[in-house]
């Protein structure tokens, strides 16, 4: 076999002739040194649109890019680097066929990096490929941001689900969109606020926005306000989970107020007892120990304004529950009447936002119980690779991360089907 054919088929180099192959000493360590040229029909391309254009100048002479390791030597792609004036992108380094614009890397050594990077840690990638962890951050992005190119992923959407999850410290927020209907990230920006929903609804377009039919989200108004203003047609549905934490933030409330009552009253001992009950009153009651049922039994003796409030709350949470929509809508009916005349005033407080936003709840309903349970289970992945990362130095490096994960956007592995 001839070693420019055994260069092709180990670097899945395409449209590219092998001139001569190196072997060489580097501080000790064995380099393969490839010397390479792009096909004739490939000469002379835009890097960024393959458009042919003029040749400008030489450019810099030689360039090097690293491709897949023959063993353990690395192996080097070297060849000229000529620029040309493409009348879109102006004057830019010509394209070759074993690399994508602006990488010193080769094709299949970027998608084995990104495929890595999917799969463990930026430092463990960098230090199986010998490359530094910003070069694992800049091939994420390359690869994602070509593989994105290639399909419209927002094409064909009709239920989506809208939420934001935190990436740093200090309020730094980016904001997801997810396909209902295939689980798919769609789409990511940096910030949680209406401007960066309106870039999605911007990106989307009004035809392709005019098919929405449901728009899953928490209670944040500007998250309703711009669904209105962009899919007016769009059914906004609350997301049930957000609604049962607002009756457990309300329940927990109530007890620190009921604990913190019985403590000013000289009633150490009890206050005590509310302190370690909190789990009891949060918990689903099929999860509870045989403690929690003891300290809860408790609580339904000793406490029957706190007891009340678990009652309400676990009500609450059936409402989602139930098995027709017009059962769970008489349902939560009877919640707010009870809710009402309940005499909680954490409650009571909840019962004038539920009523407020009764009818997102009564889509959500009809829905079938539709929910941002896919965004939530895919937040907690993205806080997975923030704290296997030890944190990102931009949102635009977790965007790709997501992409890469949960967008659909991950590359095989080279030579595999």
């Amino acid at each position: 076999m001839r070693a420019s054919k055994l260069v092709r088929v180990c670097q899945g180099v395409e449209n590219t002739v092998v001139e001569r192959v190196d072997l060489a000493g580097d501080g000790g360590q064995e380099v393969l040194t490839v010397r390479v040229r792009p096909v004739a029909r490939w000469r002379s391309r835009c890097s960024r649109c393959a458009r042919r254009c003029p040749g400008y100048d030489r450019g810099d002479g030689l360039r090097m890019w690293r491709g897949l390791d023959v063993g353990v030597v690395k192996v080097f792609l070297v060849a000229a680097a000529p620029r040309v004036r493409c009348p879109t992108h102006g004057v830019v380094v010509a394209g070759v066929p074993w690399a994508r614009p602006a990488s010193r890397f080769t094709r299949w050594f970027e998608d084995q990096t990104a495929w890595l990077a999917a799969h463990t840690d930026s430092s463990t990638v960098a230090g199986l490929a010998r490359i530094t962890w910003r070069s694992v951050v800049g091939i994420v992005g390359r690869v994602t941001a070509e593989l994105a190119g290639r399909t419209d992923r927002l094409a064909g959407l009709r239920r989506i689900g809208i939420d934001e999850v935190a990436y740093r410290k200090g309020q730094r927020y980016i904001l997801r969109v997810v396909d209902h209907d295939t689980g798919r990230q769609v789409w990511a920006g940096v910030g949680a606020n209406a401007d960066t929903l309106r870039s999605f609804f911007h990106a989307l377009g009004p035809a392709r926005a005019a098919a929405l039919t449901h728009v899953s989200a928490d209670g944040a108004a500007w998250v309703h306000d711009v669904v209105r203003e962009r899919a007016p047609q769009a059914r906004i549905c609350l997301d049930p989970f957000h609604i049962v934490s607002w009756a457990t933030k309300a329940l927990d409330q109530l007890r620190r107020r009921l604990q913190g009552q019985l403590r000013h009253a000289g009633r150490p001992e009890q206050a005590a007892s509310l302190k370690g009950s909190r789990w009891a009153l949060l918990k689903n009651p099929r999860e509870l120990s045989p403690d929690q049922k003891a300290t809860l039994a408790g609580i339904q003796h000793d406490n029957r304004q706190l007891y009340r409030g678990y009652l309400l709350k676990e009500q609450l949470r059936y409402v989602f529950r139930a098995e027709t929509t017009s059962f769970a809508k008489s349902l939560l009916g009877g919640w707010l009447a009870w809710a009402r005349r309940c005499r909680i005033p954490e409650l009571t407080h909840l019962a004038g936002t539920i009523e407020r936003l009764r009818p997102l709840i009564w889509n959500t309903i009809d829905a079938g119980g539709l929910s941002n349970a896919v965004l939530e289970a895919t937040n907690n992945h993205l806080r997975l690779l923030t704290r296997r990362a030890y944190g990102f130095h931009s949102a635009q490096a977790l965007i790709a991360m997501s992409e890469l994960t949960l967008g659909g956007l991950c590359p095989p592995l080279p030579g595999r089907a």
